[in-house]
């Protein structure tokens, strides 16, 4: 009872001096503690540049070769007569064309085994800046095909970009979740999925026949291509390495600082970089772990299964295959046939538009929320969508509402799926695992992306309409599986994350991590927290 009397009135007189930190911030209205703090300069410019040069042209390069398919099908068969005298046969140029179309994703499978050779060397920021010579090679070859008459350049300059996009979703996502804070990482995570919604709405508005989609001007589509490139040479090499790679791998604890200073924008970083020398000192006689090694590892089984599912999941959830029925539905609406390539901006508005407002609501809901919501949504639409398809002829309302299908659809996916599987690859896994992790994770993607390309034609004239109740049931098992096996991961630790997944690993970490973060503690001369306090119970809570 004594503890409940006016005694403790000092505390509520002066909440700056007496209560915590947290306490102070909740009443102040800043959550999280120091959030706007978090946002330095230096941290919103790599992110920028860095996804500029890099998921920007992934998602260019995805949506830039859909409107001159025609003109490239002509250069081929020009081409081609030049060379036998004849003109190319309906079988070989469909062959051509979807060798064209698909050696994007062979050459990303090769770019993500790439990247734990030259990323130990060179460094995330480094790697970043070689991989520009993958773009520009690329450039060069696919702009200069139509002069040269050689459509092999074409094929090849879409083989050596595709290496560029492998590299760079498994650099960039990496990069960005080592020198970003807790507080703030998955919004900064998903600055890679806006941008790669940047890039594909950028494709189809540069497609359009006024600009750069007609017959004389569709090499300079990948000309453009140059301009990212050119941005981010000149601009990254002013910026920080990773300073977790620093000290992990270079040994060098001032340049680490440095690193910190500048992308958190303020002198004293000396619990960050502490944070990151505890956890080196851990795995100091630990080396790079090789993809063998990292799936044989029991203490992240569950970690490297959920990455995999929902790596998956992210391609074979069936967006890509929505651009296939887009005219199609567009015209049963009564949409001109002239106006449905710019009806068809309007996808690519909604990527953008869900993207951000992901990034802008990740630190409050969380990734599961969004992640879980997003695959449920989808399933929702698609099954839907399924039903206003196969009755689209028996009323001039429904096509409409197929319309309002295909926009919830682009608009649940980037909202969660569309970029949160690469934020959780960096959180999942610790410093010596991270670029195997990678590895695996980009395997996943571009494989499960060759499969689509490869498959769905046949699945789409098998059931025509009903092929999107296969997509609807992978979206419906990403969701289950998410739901009951992925942890929240929204301002933890790496330690705090694999805690959460130690009792299905069987293999739990070890003990001695607490205890000497609590003789540390003793050591500054910080006390052990009091469990029984009861405004410190409130405070964790976040009950005011």
């Amino acid at each position: 009872m004594d503890s409940l009397e006016p005694s403790s009135a000092p505390v509520a007189r002066d909440p700056s001096r007496s209560a915590p930190p947290e306490f102070i911030h909740l009443r102040s209205g800043t959550p999280c503690g120091r959030r706007r703090k978090d946002w330095s300069c230096s941290l919103v410019v790599a992110s920028l540049v860095g996804a500029f040069g890099s998921s920007f042209l992934y998602g260019y390069n995805l949506s830039a070769v859909n409107a001159p398919t025609p003109y490239i099908k002509t250069f081929y068969n020009e081409s081609w007569e030049r060379r036998h005298g004849h003109r190319i046969d309906l079988d070989t140029l469909t062959l051509l064309w979807s060798v064209t179309v698909s050696i994007f994703a062979i050459g990303g499978l090769v770019g993500t085994f790439l990247v734990k050779l030259i990323g130990k060397v060179l460094g995330r920021k480094y790697t970043l800046l070689v991989n520009n010579g993958f773009a520009i090679s690329a450039t060069l070859l696919m702009a200069c095909s139509l002069q040269a008459g050689a459509f092999e350049m074409l094929i090849m300059g879409r083989f050596i970009m595709g290496v560029d996009g492998g590299v760079a979703l498994s650099v960039l996502p990496m990069y960005l979740n080592e020198i970003s804070p807790k507080e703030i990482r998955g919004s900064l995570g998903q600055v890679t999925a806006i941008f790669i919604c940047i890039g594909v709405f950028t494709g189809q508005l540069l497609g359009l026949p006024e600009l750069l989609g007609k017959e004389s001007t569709w090499p300079y589509l990948f000309g453009v291509i140059a301009v990212p490139v050119l941005v981010q040479l000149v601009s990254l090499p002013f910026l920080p390495e990773s300073p977790r790679y620093l000290i992990f791998e270079k040994h060098d604890q001032a340049g680490a600082e440095k690193a910190f200073q500048t992308f958190l924008g303020k002198e004293d970083v000396s619990r960050e970089v502490e944070e990151v020398l505890a956890e080196s000192r851990e795995q100091r006689n630990s080396r790079l772990v090789s993809v063998l090694e990292l799936l044989r590892s029991p203490s992240v089984r569950w970690q490297v299964i959920t990455v995999v599912i929902t790596m998956a999941c992210y391609q074979l959830c069936g967006l890509n295959v929505i651009w296939f029925y887009t005219n199609s539905i567009f015209g049963k609406a009564g949409i001109p046939p002239e106006k449905i390539p710019y009806i068809t901006l309007s996808t690519g508005g909604i990527e953008i538009l869900a993207a951000i407002f992901s990034g802008l609501v990740i630190e409050r809901m969380g990734r599961r929320p969004l992640l879980i919501g997003g695959f449920g949504l989808m399933t929702l639409f698609f099954g839907i969508l399924t039903v206003t398809l196969t009755l689209q002829d028996h009323a001039p309302w429904i096509p409409y509402l197929s319309i309002v299908c295909i926009l919830g659809i682009i608009a649940a996916f980037c909202s969660g799926p569309g970029g949160i599987p690469f934020i959780l690859t960096g959180e999942f896994f610790q410093q010596s695992q991270r670029p195997a992790a990678y590895t695996v994770a980009g395997t996943v993607n571009w494989l499960s992306n060759f499969a689509v390309g490869l498959v769905f034609p046949f699945i789409q004239k098998s059931l025509d309409t009903y092929c999107f109740l296969v997509f609807a049931t992978i979206c419906l098992a990403g969701a289950l599986y998410l739901y009951f096996f992925l942890p929240e991961t929204k301002n933890k630790t790496h330690a705090e994350i694999s805690q959460a997944f130690a009792k299905r690993n069987k293999a739990y970490p070890p003990e001695k991590k607490m205890d000497s973060a609590v003789i540390e503690d003793k050591t500054n001369g910080r006390p052990e927290p009091d469990s029984s306090s009861t405004l410190e119970n409130c405070v964790k809570k976040r009950i005011v």
